[in-house]
């Protein structure tokens, strides 16, 4: 076949039907029509859409598979009944809220990051953007809610995949709003759980634990995993934590891991691990050149570079395990 301009023009102009559906999202379009379906005129209302726009962004995501309309009446997908409507448990929108409050705008300096090898967020003015996002209670429950977002399918797959029969306690680092150690814990009632974070995070961890029936088996402990031990425990699980950091300090986690575990304990780590011949996880690579718009040097990684560091830290038995979609996990035995 000859080569066409098609899927270079698409993923050029990709960023069209992002800020769409980032929109959507922003204006609770689809908790909105959750409670209610509605015609157009109607949704220009509810919305405060600009009559020249309404119709044309509303059509587009029935175009994008995001809406479906029928006799004049928009309503959502199953997909985005169960995933974009802010009263469901399932809601995943919270990392598309941060996509487009914070990163969308971020990523246009991508050029200038990768030039510079610097940081492309509030950084820029001076600013830490971690001390700046937790003394903001609002915009860090915001944060923890998208961590939670785009971790739940994964939180889901390690609480089905992981041997947790064999095991008593596990500790999460960097635990967020606690939805891995959640998941975990309503899969297995024999478990108990601590949530390890800064001390800013308690009151949102502690809220998701008793929302979810859970706050006699899951404690919070406050802390920092660069100036403090790790909570010991049988398991400890970093979801989405090492890539935000250097190769020291990526290594500097394990080997805290392996001290507070006991001799048969397990470190499950896991991200969007990249492919070991990085050719086929596109999304890993994009997560390690967001590390780049967002850390000083923050990066992904391989399976094969992980189970090395382990190696290294002292652990035994490594292997890697898919999750779901781009995450995978992996296991190093002390």
């Amino acid at each position: 076949m000859e080569p066409t301009p098609d899927r270079i023009l698409q993923t050029g102009m990709a960023f069209w039907a992002s800020k769409t559906l980032l929109s959507a999202v922003e204006m609770e379009l689809f908790t909105d029509l959750a409670s209610q379906p509605a015609d157009l005129t109607t949704l220009q209302g509810r919305l405060d859409l600009h009559p020249r726009a309404a119709a044309d962004f509303l059509d587009a995501l029935v175009a994008l598979g995001f809406l479906e309309r029928e006799d004049g009446v928009y309503r959502n997908t199953a997909e985005t009944a169960l995933f974009l409507d802010k009263a469901k448990p399932s809601y995943v929108g919270g990392i598309l809220e941060m996509c487009n409050h914070r990163l969308y705008g971020f990523w246009g300096s991508l050029t200038t990051a990768l030039r510079s090898g610097e940081a492309q967020n509030e950084s820029k003015g001076g600013q830490d953007p971690f001390a700046a996002l937790y003394a903001d209670p609002s915009r860090l429950k915001e944060f923890l809610r998208a961590m939670s977002g785009v971790s739940r399918g994964a939180n889901l797959a390690i609480a089905r995949q992981f041997p947790w029969a064999n095991y008593g306690t596990f500790a999460d680092i960097g635990t967020a709003q606690g939805d891995l150690a959640s998941q975990i814990a309503l899969a297995h009632p024999h478990l108990r759980g601590i949530g390890f974070d800064l001390p800013e995070v308690a009151p949102v961890f502690e809220d998701y634990a008793e929302t979810n029936g859970l706050a006699d088996r899951l404690s919070f402990l406050g802390g920092s995993f660069f100036t403090d031990e790790l909570p010991r425990a049988e398991v400890i699980l970093f979801g989405h934590i090492l890539h935000d950091w250097d190769l020291e300090t990526k290594r500097m986690l394990l080997r805290k891991a392996f001290a507070a575990l006991p001799e048969g304990g397990a470190v499950v780590v896991y991200d969007a691990i990249i492919d070991d011949a990085r050719k086929e996880n596109a999304f890993g690579l994009l997560m390690s050149l967001n590390m780049l718009i967002e850390t000083p040097g923050g990066f992904d990684y391989t399976g094969a570079d992980c189970i090395g560091w382990m190696k290294e830290a002292g652990f035994r038995d490594c292997r890697v395990e898919h999750l779901v979609g781009p995450d995978s996990m992996v296991i190093g035995i002390k």
